[in-house]
């Protein structure tokens, strides 16, 4: 547990990070119809379920480019 309060001040930054980057991943995969690979749900899966790397793939392999 102690451990846990050393590492706390690194880790919360990383967690919101990653929370507003799901987020942002979310809220375009919900207003853009075309993606370079498979579809909105198979995306909405991945951010959801993969949360600490999931918006990182879908920016850089799922985001359309003519966007």
């Amino acid at each position: 547990m102690n451990i846990l309060f050393e590492i706390l001040p690194f880790l919360v930054p990383v967690l919101l990070v990653d929370i507003a980057l799901a987020v942002a991943a979310v809220r375009h995969i919900l207003r853009h119809p075309r993606y370079r690979f498979g579809n909105r749900t198979m995306w909405l899966v991945i951010v959801v379920v993969i949360l600490l790397f999931g918006p990182i793939i879908y920016f850089v392999f799922g985001k359309g480019e003519n966007e």
